[in-house]
């Protein structure tokens, strides 16, 4: 069995467990992970829906989209928890949430064709356009 990880918000109102398997981690530079993070990017790991539960404060979550996909934030202290995407049958952890450490690390730069004119890429990770080709990241 897997090892458990936790994850909460700033305010601590929302937690939740993830399983130590994710199945991949970029940073994605697209406009709408800027919007939603207030960052230059959002670092994110990528695992399937059924090992990932909100074990505290669910009914405080803000979810902005629907049950095919979606973004959840803290609705009190407005933290980006996870994203729910390809037609909901994964989520994306915001990794900046995590209390522990996962295993996997993010191995590419996605949408930086879209990324923040401010910002500069100082690592050696590939860099991407749009998505990761053959589809191993999705966003």
């Amino acid at each position: 069995m897997a090892r458990k990880l936790v994850g909460k918000c700033l305010c601590g109102a929302v937690q939740y467990a993830v399983r130590d398997e994710f199945v991949y981690a970029a940073n994605c530079h697209c406009s709408n992970c800027r919007r939603t993070t207030g960052s230059a990017f959002k670092p994110f790991a990528g695992i399937e829906r059924e090992k990932f539960a909100v074990s505290e404060g669910e009914e405080k979550l803000l979810i902005f989209g629907d049950s095919s996909g979606h973004d959840a934030h803290c609705g009190l202290c407005g933290s980006l928890l996870y994203s729910l995407v390809r037609e909901g049958a994964f989520v994306h952890v915001a990794m900046g949430t995590l209390a522990d450490d996962p295993s996997i690390r993010p191995s590419a730069h996605i949408f930086v064709g879209s990324k923040a004119g401010w910002f500069t890429i100082t690592d050696d990770l590939p860099q991407y356009q749009e998505h990761v080709i053959a589809g191993s990241v999705d966003e």
